[in-house]
């Protein structure tokens, strides 16, 4: 699948939205990829997360993990297809951590999965995670690099779409300046 088929998968399941939007980053932008709305077609999932398997299917990988909650459908398909064991880290004060039962192997090699990219927080707070567990993050696979590959994790890294999508700090929120309301349809809470 090239950029172009997933967009039109993101077009077809109306995943693309427009408007005014407040990401989880807390920048705005006027376009959102509602992630969910694709992932909700097994076929679409599995045929997505089907890149990010094949590009990591070659890498020493014992566990699979995501942060909650976007990451954790792609997460989880990238381990089904890798036979590997799928892990998830989720908020709690306002922090990633690991709960029900999950922990880090010392030593045991990690990929961290997720849905979407603006700033990177997220995966960035997974690799953390990790690295304090002792244990070792050998690549970072996701859906939708909207940076176009500006965010760098330090460790080989594959996206399935790679675009420039414009976002703006508040202050500078030309969507602000004209009064249009926004919403935040992420998962995370953001003042």
């Amino acid at each position: 699948m090239s950029n172009q088929n997933i967009l039109e998968v993101f077009e077809k399941s109306n995943a693309l939205l427009n408007g005014h939007f407040l990401l989880t980053s807390g920048r705005h932008s006027s376009q959102y990829f509602q992630c969910a709305l694709v992932l909700r077609y097994p076929e679409y999932n599995q045929l997505i997360c089907s890149k990010i398997a094949e590009h990591f299917r070659n890498f020493e990988i014992d566990y699979v993990i995501s942060p909650a909650i976007g990451g954790i459908v792609v997460g989880q398909e990238v381990a089904r297809q890798l036979n590997k064991i799928s892990i998830f880290a989720e908020r709690e004060d306002k922090q990633l951590v690991l709960r029900r039962g999950f922990q880090i192997e010392e030593g045991k090699k990690y990929l961290v999965c997720e849905d979407v990219v603006t700033t990177g927080g997220s995966v960035f707070e997974v690799i953390e995670i990790v690295k304090n567990g002792g244990g070792i993050v050998t690549g970072v696979g996701f859906i939708v690099d909207r940076s176009n590959n500006k965010v760098q994790f330090g460790v080989p890294q594959f996206s399935t779409l790679q675009l420039e999508v414009v976002s703006y700090a508040p202050d500078d929120c030309p969507l602000c300046k004209q009064n249009i309301p926004f919403v935040k349809p992420g998962s995370r809470k953001v003042k």
